[in-house]
């Protein structure tokens, strides 16, 4: 066996039970942020997540993956006896794989195969809870299987174009089945897109408040829901597991000063995250893009927290959001030391300019994270005085939604506003800057 080839539970496997025996694959190209073993680690917990009982699992080291086997032949062959041998049900492979290649690998297995992909699909289609959440998975599952439709209806005869039938011969039952799909994938784009305008009119109606909008983002599993739960009170489902909550949440929380902001949790990241997924779910990661701040959630007691919040930014750069002010906050501190007091021997970062250590699980710093929560939104905003012609209409309506007011009043050359705006918006406003 390779380096990371194992059967986890034996090679007589356990008794049988109601779980689906998985075998794990996994291709090591050099290329992710961490080793083969700890991608087949996380690769590990999504299947137990998704409800599958993992019996073995194999790695090879190649320059890329054998498009028809994924693995090397030989390998390959070893992988197909292991799946006999563990009476596995399914194989799950550690990356996404083009529609030939899993044709071809279940032929040869004789088992379902899936992919990374269509494993983070399951999980989010046990996870999903809302309307919004169940349309957004169902569209990135469609658009994952429409190429993958198999040719198993071949066999049937192409059906007699005849009344009502017209434009030549009728179609296999495949091409029906692609059709429905596609006609399915158009409906559900629409209901998204009507999802996507709600919810730029709720952002309107709260940039017209002027109440700030705080964002906690992270890789998944890092804590997110339980610091939400901890800042707001609102009860909201929190697991010890990847995924445990899909649908994004706002909630009013006071700062230590008395300003209200408006905190939203969103759906963890992961490494490998598939582009279909991350389209899909753009309606719902808009929220970032009206974020005055982004709390970036870490695992501070996972060995990959560093690698982790790389491809959290990785992400939120791909979303044109990476520019946005951040506060990192390492979550878990309950797991490396015993008590708030010895953070600081601990975790020697815990004072950074803009990071906070707490526990979430156990309520250490939060007062010091609202601190300095309400300090980076001060930090961001800019005190003005500034007369804006009367032509300019559309700055004084930008600086109700975006900033906040202090004194407004009409003169003969324009509105004379005094306030603070977040700095991204400001620019506009410079030449129209008076004295005070």
């Amino acid at each position: 066996m390779g380096a990371d080839d194992r059967v986890v539970n034996g090679s007589d496997g356990p008794a049988r039970g109601r779980h689906e025996r998985a075998l794990l694959l996994a291709a090591d190209t050099g290329t992710a942020p961490w080793t083969v073993s700890e991608s087949l680690d996380e690769l590990e917990e999504l299947a137990r997540t998704a409800g599958a009982e993992v019996v073995g699992r194999i790695s090879q080291r190649l320059e890329h993956p054998d498009p028809r086997t994924y693995l090397g032949r030989g390998k390959f062959s070893h992988a197909h006896d292991l799946a006999v041998e563990l009476q596995a049900d399914i194989v799950i492979v550690d990356d996404e794989l083009p529609p030939n290649t899993q044709r071809s690998m279940e032929e040869i297995l004789g088992r379902r195969v899936v992919d990374r992909t269509l494993l983070i699909l399951d999980i989010f289609a046990q996870r999903a809870r809302t309307h919004e959440g169940r349309v957004q998975v169902e569209l990135a599952r469609l658009e994952y299987l429409l190429p993958r439709l198999t040719r198993a209806w071949t066999h049937l005869e192409r059906q007699v174009g005849g009344i009502g039938v017209r434009g030549g011969p009728g179609e296999t039952q495949i091409e029906i089945d692609r059709r429905l799909i596609r006609t399915r994938i158009s409906s559900l784009k629409r209901e998204i897109e009507g999802i996507r305008v709600h919810r730029a009119s709720q952002r309107s109606a709260r940039e017209r408040a002027g109440v700030p909008v705080v964002a906690l983002i992270g890789y998944t599993n890092a804590g997110k829901s339980t610091l939400f739960n901890q800042l707001t009170k609102a009860g909201a489902l929190a697991e010890d597991k990847l995924f445990a909550t899909l649908d994004p949440l706002t909630r009013r929380i006071m700062l230590p000063g008395g300003q209200e902001v408006l905190l939203s949790d969103t759906v963890g990241f992961i490494a490998k995250l598939p582009t279909d997924l991350v389209a899909a779910f753009r309606a719902t990661l808009e929220e970032l893009e009206a974020a005055d701040l982004l709390l970036h959630v870490v695992d501070v007691s996972s060995e990959r927290a560093s690698e982790r919040a790389d491809v959290v930014q990785g992400v939120l750069d791909d979303l044109g959001v990476g520019d946005r002010a951040v506060l990192m906050i390492m979550n878990k501190a309950d797991l490396v030391a015993d008590s708030a007091a010895d953070l600081e021997q601990t975790l020697p970062d815990a004072r950074a300019a803009d990071c906070v250590v707490v526990s979430a699980e156990k309520g250490w710093n939060i007062d010091e994270l609202l601190e300095r929560i309400e300090t980076m939104l001060e930090r961001d905003f800019l005190r003005v005085r500034v007369r804006i012609p009367y032509d300019q209409a559309q700055l004084v309506d930008l600086f109700h939604r975006r900033g906040s007011i202090a004194t407004e009043r009409h003169t003969d050359k324009g509105t004379l506003i005094t306030g603070s705006l977040p700095a991204r918006f400001a620019a506009p406003f410079k030449r129209f800057a008076v004295r005070k």
